[in-house]
């Protein structure tokens, strides 16, 4: 049963194109019921992140044109034209293989060493587990992906004070500012990555932290962690004046903050700058905000400016990742091949990613 991804990342493709082609949680069980409803795969996992968005999919009969088939249908999903160039790429075995080990040990990310992805991919194993979507081939393979990403974080130093996106993201907001101590936080999404930024912040020393989230409830409890206030999450406007750093993460289909809104909050403000970090894909702030005077916005390929300072002392450790992928991808092959049918797996590591 050969296994493919399919999908674009921040290799292949601009946060334009990319948050075109992303998933929510609704629509990825809509999306991995297609895919097995058209005949398309047999088993079937998606992962939709801020640098991502990846169909991996396996059948029991070889499907030269498996690969086309899952380009077309990301396509005809989010109702796209058929994506430019080589924004959109195909990985068979082993290479497939070797890609989704790689995404696990964070060796593919934006931010070399990160380990946020591997949440991620917990999570996207989850969903599709609960779906049904998932059978002998992708938990084997899933669980393995798991398995190396301990391997490499325990025999390598590629993660070692590793800098997830959310932190890159900080050591912005200090660059721009010199220090937090002063500064007034305001987070927009208490997701997993504005989460971790609000903590980031805090521990850095800002000052206040305010927290705006469409659950009420899931505001309260995060500012409660960071020592800081919830507001209500079609109230943070009123708190706009007495920000200086915005960190917005929200799964909204349209911008929160558009240039026009941003230019009226602005005329009571003065003359301080007011840094603005989009970590959302799709966006959340209009990228016109750029143009305004003392605003300063940066998305999430901007981050990409500040990773590279983090890549080159982790290059070394490249290499040694990679005879190690190879390894764990030679064993898996063969056990595959040795046990097609075995079924009891995926299990264990769904419970220990919970």
């Amino acid at each position: 049963m050969p296994i493919v991804v399919t999908g674009l990342s921040h290799h292949s493709s601009p946060v334009e194109l990319r948050e075109r082609f992303a998933f929510s949680n609704t629509q990825v069980a809509d999306a991995l019921g297609q895919v097995r409803q058209r005949g398309i795969a047999d088993e079937a996992l998606i992962l939709s992140t801020c640098n991502r968005v990846e169909i991996y999919a396996a059948t029991r009969e070889s499907n030269p044109v498996l690969g086309q088939a899952l380009e077309q249908f990301l396509c005809d999903f989010h109702g796209i034209a058929p994506a430019p160039g080589h924004a959109l790429y195909t990985h068979r075995d082993p290479q497939s293989i070797d890609h989704l080990f790689r995404v696990s040990c964070g060796i593919d990310s934006m931010v070399l060493g990160e380990t946020e992805i591997l949440g991620q991919l917990k999570q996207a194993y989850r969903l599709a587990h609960a779906e049904k979507a998932t059978g002998a081939q992708l938990n084997k393979t899933f669980q393995k992906a798991f398995n190396v990403a301990k391997l490499v974080r325990s025999e390598t130093q590629i993660q070692r004070g590793s800098i997830s996106v959310s932190s890159v993201a900080v050591e912005l907001a200090e660059s721009i500012f010199d220090s937090l101590k002063s500064q007034q936080v305001l987070v927009i999404g208490a997701g997993d990555t504005s989460e971790k930024a609000a903590r980031a912040l805090r521990s850095r020393g800002a000052q206040s932290v305010l927290v705006s989230n469409r659950s009420h409830d899931r505001a309260v409890a995060l500012a409660a962690e960071l020592d800081g206030r919830a507001i209500g999450f079609d109230t943070w406007e009123e708190e706009f004046q007495r920000v200086d750093i915005i960190i917005s993460s929200t799964a909204a289909p349209h911008y929160m903050l558009t240039r026009d809104k941003l230019e009226s909050l602005l005329r009571e403000r003065g003359h301080r700058p007011l840094l603005l970090i989009d970590i959302a894909v799709p966006r959340d702030i209009d990228p016109d905000c750029n143009q305004l005077e003392n605003v300063y916005v940066y998305n999430i390929d901007d981050l990409q400016g500040i990773a590279g300072q983090y890549l080159e002392q982790r290059k070394a450790e490249l290499e040694l990742c990679k005879r190690l992928i190879a390894r764990k991808r030679n064993e898996l092959l063969d056990s595959l091949q040795a046990h097609p049918g075995n079924t009891n797996l995926g299990l264990r590591e769904q419970q220990a990613g919970s």
